[in-house]
């Protein structure tokens, strides 16, 4: 069979934005959408595993993270609005056959994502008591007993705490499924591959999955990669500005944890990106972006994660702290969205054999253009006071969560 038949054929019409529009915004809400996903992806792995095992000021973190959790799914939920329309609106003619050849599995991060979603709210507020009262004053009792996690004067049940872990697992299986689903929107010519061994009586069953595609393992790998190096940054962000009682000592260490973390990670993108480049790379893929003027955008993705480090390298010298944690964030920022980008011209480049994307003709709709614009700014100004509310309020709950025997918060 030949690939093209199952490309959609029944739309011609132009597609209703400008293209430099919907690559513009799809990568910007993708990169928006990154930020917290990521810290829900790895952040809350690496927490509930810090949690369990760690000391004073990785248990404080940990329970701060786990319980600013809600609010970051809640972000990046909406945030992944964003991205999805414009990849249902450019790219319709692939996104939704690749849905449909694995329909159940995509239907399922929904699925997921709600028992995920609750699972964090339990684990959080058990880290609260089960009336949300704050966490007592560290030094007041803590450790692990049979039956449970001792969090103050208070035992958190080992069934709270397997739901947590549930819960991550979940984000990390939902990451897979995305994954599944966009690299076989990518890759066309696997399709009637995977609509023979899985139809019945010529139907689709949605049951597909791309796991033979060899660009699925390494881009799954990498996204997580990436994901432990923005909980790094977030565990700098946290201690530096989001903390009115943090201690010297424990400043100290959040950079000092950072670092490492970040390293891991880099390590990790750096191994996960070489088999994505160098071992899934079609011939004609790597050509393009080993050629100029491709070959700098390459370059820069390649190296992007090493100024992130460097400010890290910066805790024993520098006292602007403040002024480099933002720094730190802006950069990591900047290490997403090179990434983005460099992932949406794979991307045009890989379907361009069947369809340009950039060249679509377009038959512009302003009202909804302009509508768009208008929500999304409002969209944008709604959450940032949202989280400016959140974080000055500086309620016990957050300015209390020491769960480790060793000096007071205050």
């Amino acid at each position: 069979m030949n690939p093209q038949m199952l490309v959609d054929q029944a739309s011609s019409g132009g597609i209703p934005a400008p293209c430099w529009f919907i690559q513009f915004f799809k990568v910007l809400g993708f990169t928006l959408h990154m930020v917290p996903m990521n810290l829900w992806y790895a952040g809350l792995l690496v927490a509930l595993g810090v949690h369990l095992v760690g000391r004073e000021h990785g248990r404080r973190f940990a329970a701060r993270l786990i319980q600013q959790m809600p609010v970051i799914i809640a972000v990046g939920v909406n945030f992944g609005v964003v991205p999805l329309l414009f990849v249902q609106l450019a790219y319709f003619k692939f996104f939704y056959p690749a849905t449909i050849l694995m329909a159940w599995f995509w239907l399922a991060i929904i699925g997921l994502l709600i028992p995920a979603y609750y699972g964090v709210y339990i684990y959080a507020w058990a880290l609260r008591g089960d009336r949300g009262s704050p966490l007592p004053q560290a030094g007041e009792g803590s450790g692990v007993r049979a039956g449970g996690l001792e969090v103050g004067s208070r035992l958190i049940p080992t069934w709270k705490r397997l739901v947590g872990w549930l819960a991550a697992v979940f984000f990390v299986a939902i990451g897979f499924l995305f994954v599944n689903g966009m690299s076989l929107l990518d890759h066309v010519a696997r399709w009637p591959a995977l609509w023979k061994a899985t139809r019945v009586a010529g139907a689709v069953t949605g049951t597909a999955l791309n796991i033979g595609d060899a660009t699925l393992w390494p881009r799954w790998l990498l996204m997580f990669g990436l994901a432990l190096g923005t909980t790094a940054v977030w565990v700098v962000i946290d201690a530096v500005w989001l903390m009115s009682d943090a201690t010297e000592a424990y400043r100290q260490w959040a950079w000092k944890f950072a670092k490492v973390l970040y390293t891991v990670s880099m390590v990790w993108t750096a191994t996960a990106g070489a088999w994505y480049v160098f071992g899934t790379w079609s011939p004609e893929l790597q050509e393009s972006m080993f050629r100029f003027p491709l070959i700098v955008l390459t370059g820069l993705t390649a190296v992007a994660s090493g100024l992130p480090w460097a400010l890290l390298a910066t805790e024993h010298w520098c006292n602007a702290k403040r002024a480099t944690a933002a720094g730190l964030a802006v950069a990591q920022f900047g290490v997403l969205g090179i990434n983005a980008v460099s992932r949406q011209v794979a991307q045009n480049l890989n379907l361009r054999p069947f369809l340009d994307v950039l060249a679509q003709p377009t038959e512009v709709q302003w009202g909804p253009l302009v509508m768009f614009l208008v929500i999304f700014v409002l969209g944008l100004c709604v959450v940032a006071w949202i989280l400016a509310q959140v974080f000055s309020a500086k309620s016990a709950a957050l300015a209390k969560l020491t769960v480790t025997e060793g000096e007071p918060d205050r």
